[in-house]
């Protein structure tokens, strides 16, 4: 019998049960050690620990842009508006999931942006894990439209992947260049510069909301929204229809004396402000060039500026100006073009200092009614020139006006009146009533860029005495138009000075009202009586025979006002600024209108006519919008002008003109009827035109006798060779070899042999603030 193997037994032995237990008792201790530690790491530092997991997690973020506030005018009229555009954004990561996303994505993108899919193919191989990347910025809402609906397409856009859309707004200006200068544009980054949009930036800009998104631990995307804050409204005390008018007659004026005398514009700036001297409202504010606010760095709009630096002074070839042509462009380089852009972007009406010339007038002989240093019964007796000091200080009639009491004075511009009433009135009442009036002052006026002017007026401690005689006259000190004509408003007005401003109130996106921005009066600067002495005075400067603004009377209109002509440094350059001031009604102003042309493109620059024609135009359209009745007769000429225009002719209802009867009780002819005054611009000769069987010249209108040159419309003196107004006798221009040797300045300015030192504080020229 054969043996049989037997299989051994496996035991699990006492021992290996010890071991066993010995093993899971390490395990269960270790386990046990692992929670507690795990407990305290929770207790001492689990807030640490929670912001570093979260920190791995999966988060997207979008921010919601806030939309910039509307900016209309007093009518509603929106003048600056943002509009909702779209930034389209490239998920490089999810277009590169599948190989065959890529080409359809770049050829629609191609299609509808006009993307370059050559730099996006080169980003997306050079960043494969980026989930933003902005391809096209600003683009509008029926291209993104369309690029969507291509998209939903199941045949066309089932492999478009990887794109979206970003929000965003766009600064639009729905009139282009209306108000350019007034409203002032945007940057890139939605922050206002200049006008307007620069100095309610914080009132305008709203706050940006944001979107936070994660995915959360059972990745389920988690979002949270802060909405974004619009911006508020503002509204203006401008209105678009008086701006349309204004600008449309500076760029007449522009087109008329462009390339004239000289290359470039029709002048070197002009400036208009209308305003409502009962209040400090702007009515309007414009000047000349314009550019468009949506294309703001056009340089179409440079050419025939003054050629600057890089320092921004003008340039200059042997003593001559150059001006901006296309060629020069190309020249220059970013430095350059720059202080050009900033010329041409800045506001003439509040940035630029110049001397007002004899629009001041007005002010000197009010300090001095108001102070008691005059009656106004004073005579003065005029030779045509004055001696003060080392100076012999001329007049714009050069041949004299011989006695003359204040109002003519101010009615014939007579700069020998003028001197004798600042003398009456003497140097420290002058600096007083200068300062009172807000010269070397800040309006304040609520729109960026305005300058500081304290060093550009004297003071009392360094005015001398030739100085006061030049200031009495608005020159040898320089100020902006907003002070010049906010000063006035307070002078016609009863003597109340009205912080001048733009906007009238602020609304939130939704229209609620949160503020009125109501009048301002800040002081007076003269009593009742002597405002009505100066509406008096000013209102012969149209009215009167001798008066040097009828030029500036519009259709069915009287008027007051005063003109201004100033010579520029160096003196004897024949570079003058003219200006008018009108008001209207002449016996209730309701309405002040400035206007002022630095440098016409003219042969002869010193004459006011240059500025009251503007102000005529304008003023014949805007009165009769603003429903002030016409009170003067009409012409046959001005019943065509209005006509054409398609003016309605307004006046009071019920109202029938009285009848004039001379002497013997006949009626006196009215202006179109026969052997009436001629017709026109008030009742003097058309311009360019000798009065008929004029009265015998008198020994201070020696001019009356001087022959017309047809060519420029202005007598000659053949013995000199200047140049007078036929109408009122006053010298606008020298004879060239006169003012070659003898540098002298003439006009309703300054006369020839007065060059005293600069304005304080002043630049090369006027323009310089």
């Amino acid at each position: 019998m054969s043996a049989q193997r037997r299989t051994p037994v496996l035991k699990f032995t006492i021992k290996m049960q010890k071991k066993l237990l010995v093993l899971f008792l390490f395990i269960l201790a270790a386990f046990v050690g692992l929670s507690v530690r795990l407990f305290l790491i929770n207790r001492d530092n689990g807030e640490e620990y929670k912001k570093q997991v979260l920190s791995h997690q999966e988060y997207d973020s979008a921010i919601i842009p806030f939309k910039r506030g509307e900016i209309v005018d007093s009518n509603g009229t929106v003048l600056a508006v943002s509009n909702k555009v779209y930034n389209v954004i490239l998920d490089t990561k999810l277009l590169l999931r599948k190989e065959e996303y890529l080409e359809p994505t770049l050829n629609a993108l191609k299609r509808f942006f006009d993307i370059d899919v050559d730099a996006v193919r080169a980003y997306i191989a050079g960043h494969p894990e980026s989930s933003y990347y902005v391809m096209a910025k600003r683009v509008e809402y029926e291209k993104k439209t369309a690029f969507e609906e291509f998209c939903d397409d199941e045949e066309q856009g089932a492999n478009i992947k990887g794109v979206w859309f970003e929000d965003e707004y766009k600064r639009e200006y729905p009139n282009g260049s209306l108000a350019c200068d007034l409203i002032g544009f945007t940057t890139g980054d939605n922050a206002g510069t200049y006008g307007l949009e620069e100095y309610y930036n914080n009132i305008l800009s709203g706050t940006n909301g944001r979107e936070y998104g994660y995915l959360n631990d059972d990745s389920t995307l988690e979002r949270t929204t802060i909405a974004a804050k619009d911006g508020n409204n503002i509204q203006l005390s401008l209105d678009a229809n008086i701006q349309t008018i204004v600008e449309k007659y500076l760029k007449e004026f522009d087109e008329e004396y462009k390339d004239n005398a000289r290359p470039g514009n029709g002048a070197e700036n002009i400036g208009c402000i209308v305003m409502d001297p009962n209040s400090g409202s702007i009515l309007s504010m414009a000047s000349y060039p314009v550019f468009d606010l949506n294309d703001v760095r056009n340089t179409e709009n440079l050419i025939g500026m003054p050629l600057l630096d890089k320092d921004g002074k003008r340039v200059r070839t042997d003593g001559v100006a150059e001006y901006v042509t296309q060629e020069s462009i190309a020249g220059m380089n970013d430095e350059v073009m720059y202080q050009h852009l900033n010329a041409l972007w800045k506001n003439f009406c509040i940035v630029d200092a110049y001397e007002p010339g004899s629009v001041f007038k007005p002010f000197t002989v009010a300090a001095a009614l108001e102070s008691g240093s005059i009656t106004g019964n004073e005579t003065y007796n005029c030779e045509g020139f004055l001696h003060v000091g080392d100076y012999k200080i001329k007049c714009h009639q050069t041949f004299g006006d011989g006695p003359l009491t204040v109002q003519q004075g101010v009615e014939r511009s007579c700069n020998v009146v003028l001197m004798n009433v600042a003398f009456a009135l003497g140097k420290t009442e002058f600096v007083n009533y200068q300062h009172s009036f807000n010269f070397g002052l800040k309006t304040n006026i609520d729109l960026a860029g305005e300058p500081r002017t304290a060093s550009m007026i004297y003071h009392e401690d360094n005015i001398g005495m030739t100085d006061l005689a030049t200031n009495s006259f608005g020159q040898s000190f320089n100020a902006t138009m907003i002070q010049v004509i906010t000063g006035f408003c307070s002078l016609i007005n009863g003597g109340n000075y009205y912080a001048p401003h733009v906007a009238s109130r602020i609304t939130t996106a939704d229209g609620a009202t949160i503020e009125n921005i109501e009048p301002r009066l800040l002081k007076q600067t003269i009593s009742r009586s002597t405002s009505d002495k100066i509406i008096e005075y000013c209102n012969t400067v149209v009215s009167g025979e001798k008066g040097t603004g009828h030029t500036a009377r519009p259709a069915g209109y009287m008027i007051g006002g005063k003109t201004g002509t100033a010579e520029t440094l160096p003196r004897g350059n024949n570079e003058y600024v003219v200006s008018f001031m009108g008001y209207a009604p002449a016996d209730d102003p309701q309405v002040v209108i400035y206007v002022v042309v630095d440098r016409p493109n003219v042969v002869f620059q010193d004459d006011a006519k240059y500025a009251t024609r503007i102000v005529r135009k304008i003023l014949t359209e805007v009165l009769p919008y603003m429903n002030i009745f016409m009170t003067e007769e009409l012409s046959d000429t001005e019943r065509e002008e209005l006509e054409q225009l398609q003016i309605q002719i307004r006046t009071p209802q019920g109202a029938e003109p009285e009848e004039e009867l001379d002497e013997e009780g006949n009626p006196i002819p009215k202006e179109g009827e026969e052997g009436s005054p001629a017709e026109g611009e008030g009742a003097a000769p058309a311009e360019g035109e000798e009065g008929s069987e004029e009265e015998p010249a008198g020994p201070n209108e020696a001019w009356k006798d001087f022959p017309l040159d047809p060519e420029t419309g202005y007598l000659v003196d053949p013995a000199t060779g200047d140049y007078y107004d036929p109408q009122i006798g006053t010298q606008v221009g020298r004879g060239d070899s006169q003012a070659e040797e003898s540098g002298e300045g003439t006009g309703e300015g300054t006369g020839g042999e007065w060059s005293p030192a600069p304005p304080p504080g002043d630049g090369e020229d006027t323009g310089e603030p």
